[in-house]
């Protein structure tokens, strides 16, 4: 079956039009307040803004990290709970309440983390082969060749694997290698399709992050940094939020084409 990115966008916008109430609460809870609670203690970082010397940026990393990894750490995996609970709640075929879609979130976590780490892993080792290839050569232009294979691979497995939310949430799959191999299974000749998705989802995106960060940019003139950084948490928050749910029901819409889960767009209460 060959991805059609029309559809998937129809099929996303569909859900998300049946679902909406619940999904801003599920959104608001997951996504929202973690996203402020994330850029009012980065905004730490302001204070670094204007160092050049590559200790003190890295000391200056370090004492940021320290001081808030922990909330780093717990959004996360709040981040991760909601995505899956999300894609439960609009492709569950047993029509899960809020709860019961939190609950899929919380077991499919451990799953979710284990692919995570096999993924890391084994893109980790890849590239530390392809890297230290290039190194042992001593040549530049072979380094600038790794570097571009390096990245095009990240991508492209990236790509591959990008379904694997939605077998967990959707498909009940918790084994992370049969996880990671259903997701590539899935994404089968549609690589490049699904990419240049992303792609233009992620650029959208991008746009709107910089409209945001020039309104803030004015409001920091005119109301002072301490006032406009709470705009900003806000104002990311929502836009991060929005963000996060349209891509779960992007993954939502790309898992059930590509696996032949139907073409009806169920409320999640009816």
């Amino acid at each position: 079956m060959k991805f059609d990115m029309s559809a998937a966008w129809r099929d996303a916008t569909a859900m998300i039009s049946a679902n909406r109430e619940v999904l801003m609460i599920v959104a608001g809870i997951f996504f929202f307040v973690p996203g402020v609670a994330m850029t009012i203690a980065l905004g730490d970082l302001q204070e670094f803004a204007g160092l050049t010397e590559a200790d003190e940026i890295q000391e200056a990393m370090i004492a940021i990290y320290t001081q808030w990894g922990w909330l780093f750490a717990l959004v996360s995996l709040v981040t991760m709970i909601g995505y899956l609970a999300l894609l439960a709640l609009l492709r569950d075929t047993n029509r899960p309440t809020v709860a019961e879609a939190m609950k899929i979130g919380v077991v499919g976590l451990l799953p979710a983390i284990g692919s995570y780490f096999l993924l890391v892993l084994g893109l980790g080792l890849v590239v530390a082969l392809l890297a230290g290839a290039a190194g042992a050569s001593g040549n530049p232009a072979v380094a600038a060749v790794a570097i571009m294979i390096i990245f095009v691979l990240m991508v492209y497995v990236l790509v591959k694997v990008s379904l694997a939310s939605p077998v967990i949430a959707i498909e009940k799959v918790y084994n992370p290698i049969r996880i990671l191999a259903r997701s590539w299974k899935l994404t089968k000749g549609n690589s490049f399709r699904l990419f240049l998705f992303y792609l233009l989802l992620s650029i959208a995106y991008m746009v709107i992050s910089l409209v945001v960060g020039i309104v803030v940019g004015v409001l920091t003139l005119a109301l002072g940094e301490q006032a406009a950084l709470i705009v900003n948490a806000l104002l990311s928050g929502l836009v991060g939020a929005a963000a996060y749910t349209v891509f779960i029901a992007v993954l939502a819409a790309a898992h059930r084409q590509l696996s032949g889960g139907g073409q009806a767009v169920p409320a999640t209460f009816e």
